[in-house]
Formats: C-alpha cells, structure tokens, sequence
C-alpha cells in the first residue's frame, strides 16, 4: 500500500498523534495537568529525533534557493492564516473543545514550557505536518510513487480530501482547512515545501506570540 519512501514521512506524524493519544490517556487515567506539564516536550522531542534519524531521505527539503518574492509571500501566507485562525471560532466552527494548555504556574508564566512550545510550535511540527499533508498525502493520493509526482499536477480530488483531512485533525476545523488550502496552494504553485513549511511555522509562531498576550489558553 505504501512505498518504502512514505514511511519517513508518516512515522514523525503517526508518533505525534500517538502521543496526543497517550496524553489523553494519562488524564483520564487520573494525571493532572500539573503532573503532564512537560509532556509536550518529551513529545516535541520524540519528533524530533525521528526527523533527524530520516533526514536523509527528505529530498524534498533540499534547499535550491528562494527568491525574496517566494518568502514574502510564503510570510504573509503564515500571516494571513493566523488572523483567520483566530477569528474563526464560532461554535458550529468547531469540533469539541479544547482545554489548551495553561503555562501558568503559581501565578507566573513558566518560560521554560512557553519557550518549548513555541520552539515546537514553529520548528518541528511545520516539518513534520508539511512532510505528511502536502508532501507525501497530497500526491499519494493521486500517484502511490508520491515522489515522481509534481506538486502542481496535484488533482482537485487530493487537494480537497487532504485539505479536509487536515482541517478535521484541528479542534478549529474550519481553521484548519482554510489553513490546510492555503499550504497546499502555496506547494501546487511553488513546487517547494519549504514555501509551506516557513507559512506554517510563521502561522504556529505568531500564534504562540498572541495566545502569551492574551491568555488566550485554549487556542494552545
């Protein structure tokens, strides 16, 4: 079913939902909050490791260059999805809810945990999402040989399905899909996933930027 090329890029992103699944279970089994505090960082880790043990196999993140017109526009692409993202949290907008993450600690902000978040945030997860979503899901789904495939032959079927997908693995799935169309617009057009990768991790930056302004905890 899958080549020898996709697992490199389902195995970061299959161990970062495995760990969400693990979290979970920790709360439910009785863990507080306090005691998975760190939990995120060991995760963050986890990913990271498996990134860099396959780094080698990622062609698609060889860099080949970039023209400040493709950056600007990569940058106000994070930009742009970041004001939609937070604006779009109507109730029928959302799957559940989310109890975010909280860094306070004894009243004070832990910046230790806010520094690992937002790390995380915009370094590794863009990585490994953009590797799994647009890079491997998207022209998988039209040709099992993903990496013979041009991102710009990409079909409305994979754009739609992987899209869609992506947006339901958010809490704020609306945002996610808007998100997702808004990555994979800027890889089916620039053929390069670091275009994605730098509007995904300027999205997740920013982010974690106003939700430390804000207190806006959920949105974590």
């Amino acid at each position: 079913m899958f080549s020898g090329a996709a697992w490199p890029r389902i195995a970061p992103f299959a161990l970062y939902i495995a760990c969400i699944a693990i979290a979970d279970l920790l709360g439910r089994l009785g863990w507080d909050a306090q005691e998975l505090r760190w939990f995120y960082a060991v995760k963050i880790a986890a990913v990271a490791a498996v990134l860099l043990a396959y780094r080698r196999r990622y062609t698609e993140l060889t860099w080949d260059g970039a023209n400040a017109r493709s950056i600007a526009i990569a940058v106000a692409s994070g930009v742009l999805v970041l004001v939609l993202w937070i604006n779009l949290n109507a109730d029928w907008m959302q799957i559940g809810s989310s109890a975010g993450f909280n860094p306070l600690n004894h009243g004070a902000i832990d910046w230790a945990l806010v520094t690992v978040r937002i790390v995380g945030a915009a370094l590794v997860v863009p990585v490994m999402e953009e590797l799994f979503w647009r890079s491997f899901l998207m022209r998988w789904i039209d040709a099992p040989d993903f990496l013979t495939h041009a991102p710009a032959r990409c079909s409305a079927k994979a754009f739609i399905v992987s899209v869609i997908l992506f947006g339901v693995e958010h809490n704020l799935w609306l945002a996610g899909v808007v998100a997702g169309a808004v990555y994979s617009l800027l890889y089916m057009r620039g053929g390069r996933l670091w275009s994605p990768i730098l509007a995904h991790g300027v999205t997740n930056g920013l982010l974690g930027i106003w939700i430390i302004s804000t207190g806006s905890w959920t949105y974590w």
